[in-house]
């Protein structure tokens, strides 16, 4: 003989009958109904992005506030609005290179360091 678990319990599988409960699934004006959550769940996460190991470091170096990650993920959104899949944003004379697919940033390099090097596989560059 099989037994199911519902809600915690086990039943047997010839007898198999739900629990009487008493679940309201009308929306209470006082919690939160799950499409919310969800929409709100799926802003942070296109709000959100990614820093690598190496990019965490670089930009500690340079100094980098909360305002210009804000900006850095305004960056991500408007790449992302275009199509690209990799892009090179410029951003207080620092180029940073990021993966928009990913939504991570791989590394951020300061223009004096940047003199004589190529960015390779990037289609797009976006100016903040």
């Amino acid at each position: 003989m099989g037994f199911r678990i519902i809600n915690g319990q086990a039943y047997p599988i010839g007898n198999f009958q739900l629990p009487e409960q008493n679940i309201n699934y009308k929306n209470n004006d006082n919690k939160t109904n799950f499409n919310d959550i969800l929409q709100n769940e799926i802003n942070k996460n296109n709000e959100s992005y990614t820093l690598s190991k190496h990019a965490a470091s670089r930009l500690k170096e340079i100094n980098f506030t909360e305002a210009d990650m804000n900006e850095i993920g305004k960056g991500f959104k408007i790449a992302e609005e275009k199509g690209s899949k990799n892009s090179v944003m410029i951003y207080k004379n620092v180029a940073l290179v990021a993966s928009i697919e990913n939504r991570t940033l791989i590394t951020a390099v300061e223009k004096e360091r940047a003199k004589e090097n190529i960015f390779t596989n990037i289609d797009s560059v976006v100016i903040l």
